[in-house]
């Protein structure tokens, strides 16, 4: 064999040369500063919550930059493979309202023109870049078996010096083209290696986009880049994925840091600009005083299936990651309480370089906001939508009548201040139920009447009521009149203020009584609004009810 191109050809025959694959994939016509991003998870079955957490900062980006979000497959390492695995990912991402511009659609189909976009289906391109490596001397054949490699490392850790396939322990390295034909033809397997230029003495430095100035040892160790397989190892494939679908930003989870040296040289012997990278900080946990990352073994919070199984809505729990990607969010929100997270600007430098606390009492609070904003209708439709696969009889409470259902979901809605008492669709039936009278009156009800428990009184301030203030037409200030009028009546400071001042002189306030009546409605203290609750009720159904506590 006379040269390394020879060598090249007889490693990788028939694959086309490197340069067909970068007219095939062209630089994007983007305008400057747009951001080219991916999610690029793999398909072994668990989609954890960072995950969705990278998804979130990619797609917000790509949309803030008018820039492009891939969903990029990396199924390189099919062993762990999990069937479906590939809709899972897509499924989960949907169920956030996440919708990438290109990449897969489902197991095989992918959409957009840098495809494809699962890493099994791009072998040959694969093979045509380690094929150009290999004719530059940059790559090379490796006949190491596991035998050999597993006693390399047990000399190595005896000796008590760093384990690898470095330097003088990359024993393929030096083989002559002769004796590499020769084992090829006899049919021996190989793998290809990067030949690493690196000295780990030397130091990379390195600017990280959320964690700023770094540096690291340079990379000595001689990686696989080819399995014996023919497809790629990660490290490669995403060096090789990410020239081609030109992304500019590979932002991903600070567990892949230590592997920067590697993918750094890998842009490097391709000869090509390495992307900017930003490495997000783990969510955490904290428990027992300390703080450890979010575990899909001990947190339930972990997994996306679990938004899903509770009914927090997407865009509550999107909300919520990223009031923990940028300090700023919570101000803006503060500041723009009607707007759309689309109008926040996202900083990758505003990112917590330590990681956020995740704190699930936040996330509800968040959603109980993200849920007042919502109309009744959008109400409706996403609590029925949770319902028909979650609880039937909610289902079955929410469209047996549907337009009482949503004057039920209208109260308090759409007001300055509009009700908080929802923070997931798995609330919804114990906020609501009381409104049906199919189920309230059905139902042995126990009330407890607060400040004033004297059975007797509480007849003698809902007889009073019925019998004197009741009128179902009045509006809402008249009512409320009404209320004080009774108070008065029946020896109640008409205002709070006034039992405050004097509070020998009164029963009780204005708030007592209506407590009373807000109980003997609806079996509890806290609600929205009465007066709504009386207006969607109607007459019929409050006088019912009332009569019904008096009994």
């Amino acid at each position: 064999m006379k040269d390394y191109n020879e060598l090249a050809n007889l490693l990788f025959p028939n694959i086309k040369d490197r340069s067909y694959y970068e007219e095939k994939y062209p630089e994007r016509k983007l305008k400057e500063g747009a951001m080219v991003v991916r999610f690029a998870p793999s398909p072994t079955g668990f989609v954890h919550i960072g995950g969705i957490f990278t998804s979130v900062i990619c797609s917000k980006l790509a949309k803030q930059t008018d820039g492009v979000f891939i969903l990029r497959i990396e199924d390189t390492d099919q062993k762990r493979e999990v069937e479906n695995g590939v809709n899972g990912i897509i499924d989960a991402l949907r169920k956030f309202n996440l919708y990438p511009d290109e990449g897969m659609v489902n197991e095989e189909e992918s959409h957009g023109a840098y495809g494809p976009y699962k890493q099994s289906q791009r072998k040959e391109i694969y093979q045509s870049f380690a094929k150009k490596l290999v004719a530059e001397k940059r790559a090379y054949p490796c006949f190491c078996k596991q035998e050999d490699l597993d006693e390399m490392r047990k000399k190595q850790e005896s000796a008590k010096i760093k384990p690898g396939y470095y330097g003088a322990w990359a024993t393929c390295r030096n083989l002559g083209l002769d004796e590499i034909e020769e084992k090829i033809k006899n049919g021996e397997e190989f793998i290809i290696r990067l030949k690493s230029m690196g000295n780990e003495e030397k130091k990379i430095k390195h600017h990280d986009v959320i964690k700023g100035n770094i540096d690291f040892p340079e990379n000595d160790q001689d990686i696989v880049i080819i399995k014996s397989d023919g497809l790629p190892t990660y490290h490669f494939a995403h060096a090789v994925d990410d020239y081609l679908m030109r992304t500019t930003h590979v932002i991903r989870g600070d567990e892949w840091l230590s592997s920067l040296p590697v993918h750094l040289e890998l842009f490097q012997a391709l000869g090509v600009k390495p992307p900017k990278y930003a490495h997000i900080a783990p969510i955490m946990k904290e428990e027992d005083g300390a703080k450890r990352k979010l575990s899909k073994r001990k947190d339930p919070e972990a997994a996306v299936e679990y938004y899903s199984k509770e009914g927090i809505p997407s865009d509550a729990a999107k909300e919520y990651l990223l009031n923990i990607a940028n300090s700023n969010f919570e101000q803006w929100r503060r500041q723009n309480k009607t707007a759309s997270i689309d109008e926040f600007d996202l900083q990758l430098n505003k990112m917590s370089v330590s990681g956020a606390l995740f704190d699930m009492i936040k996330l509800l609070d968040i959603s109980k906001s993200v849920i007042s904003r919502y109309s009744k209708e959008q109400v409706y439709d996403l609590a029925y939508a949770w319902a028909s696969e979650y609880d039937e009889d909610l289902k079955n409470l929410l469209e047996t009548n549907k337009e009482y259902s949503l004057r039920v979901l209208g109260i308090e809605r759409g007001n300055e201040k509009p009700r908080k008492d929802i923070a997931k669709w798995s609330d919804l039936k114990e906020n609501i139920e009381y409104m049906y009278d199919d189920r309230f009156l059905n139902k042995e009800q126990e009330y407890v009447y607060q400040n004033i428990n004297d059975k007797e009184e509480v007849r003698k301030i809902i007889n009073t009521y019925l019998e004197k203030y009741f009128d179902i037409s009045d509006d809402k200030q008249i009512w409320f009149n009404k209320i004080k009028d009774l108070s008065e009546e029946l020896g109640y400071a008409r205002e709070v203020k006034e039992y405050k001042q004097n509070p020998e002189k009164y029963k009780g306030h204005v708030g007592d009584v209506s407590t009373v009546i807000r109980i003997a409605l609806t079996g509890r203290a806290n609600t929205p609004d009465m007066y709504e609750i009386m207006q969607v009720l109607g007459k019929d159904s409050v006088k019912t009810r009332l009569e019904k506590a008096i009994k």
